[in-house]
């Protein structure tokens, strides 16, 4: 069993298609783990940031190196999670087949004693919420080390002007989209904290699972395949705006290599304000306008900084 999950998880950790796939089918089995509907939206948004990487206007002031270090740190963070979560998500499946608990072969994958216990938990009392944020505070902290903290994403990333220009303006954001042309989600300020990672899953786990808003966005999901583009999105939309290119045409697969679990999978820190079941929302929900405006924000910088480095040279 232990063997034919790690080829499972090998085959389908691939790129982030094969990843957001993963995720939505097993939502599909199993829609009492709502974390995979939520990571399988999430890894679209991955997907598009990484696409624009090489779309029309990133290219025009950022050398290539840096896009592919940038490129870099989404697959990495996102291979992360999904190398730890969906094990756990497999030893569930089996367990439901055979009903009987199977959560004690998660130490084979180097799963943390905190989802141990969680999984435990979940199969005793069937609280899909409070697994759902466990799994929130386990990919967050997850990536934590190895690439929030890695001195070279450190330096290269989370400390480059470009990066420090995307938070302080909230341009990271996580969005929704509907065949409608709307987009819903939320914002993050303060990207390299993990507790306001956190929140924001929370708060996109809140949105995402509204009665009204899940019925639209799980039929997207259904309906429309995810490519890395967004045109994905941007073809329902009225405004629509320049798209990016599609994953697969644009970036190879990336063999990356396990190391050794980190801290938080060997000694898990769990804050009491982690499990905090009361949202607070800095925003509104929809947020098209808000997409658009950005967009047309981040274009006039980049036509702006264009125009400086042309009077440098002059």
């Amino acid at each position: 069993m232990v063997t034919e999950i790690m080829q499972k998880v090998e085959s389908s950790n691939i790129d982030n298609i094969s990843r957001t796939d993963a995720y939505f089918t097993y939502f599909l089995n199993h829609s009492d783990i709502l974390w995979s509907f939520l990571a399988s939206m999430v890894s679209r948004n991955a997907g598009w940031n990484m696409c624009d990487l090489e779309g029309k206007w990133f290219p025009q002031v950022l050398e290539a190196e840096t896009r592919k270090q940038l490129y870099l740190t989404y697959e990495r963070a996102n291979w992360l999670i999904f190398q730890d979560a969906y094990p756990q998500l497999l030893l569930y499946e089996y367990s439901t087949k055979l009903n009987t608990p199977l959560f004690h072969l998660l130490r084979y994958f180097h799963v943390s004693s905190f989802m141990s216990n969680e999984w435990a938990y979940y199969w005793r009392e069937k609280d899909k919420r409070r697994l759902m944020t466990a799994l929130i505070i386990n990919e967050q902290n997850i990536i934590q080390k190895p690439v929030i903290e890695h001195p070279i994403y450190y330096k290269k990333v989370f400390h480059s002007l470009l990066f420090a220009f995307q938070d302080y303006l909230h341009f990271s954001a996580v969005l929704f989209p509907t065949h409608h042309g709307e987009l819903y989600g939320a914002s993050v300020y303060g990207f390299q904290e993990v507790d306001n990672r956190i929140d924001l899953g929370k708060r996109l786990a809140d949105i995402l699972f509204d009665p009204e808003i899940f019925t639209k966005v799980f039929h997207f999901a259904k309906t429309t395949a995810h490519t890395g583009s967004r045109h994905d999105y941007e073809q329902f939309m009225k405004n629509k705006e320049e798209t990016t290119p599609v994953l697969r045409e644009t970036y190879p697969v990336i063999k990356h290599h396990i190391h050794l679990p980190n801290e938080w999978t060997n000694h898990p820190r769990v804050k009491n304000k982690w499990f905090n079941t009361a949202i607070t929302h800095r925003h509104p929900w929809e947020m098209t306008h808000w997409y658009l405006n950005k967009q047309k924000h981040l274009r006039f910088c980049i036509m702006c900084y264009k125009l400086l480095q042309m009077k440098k040279r002059i």
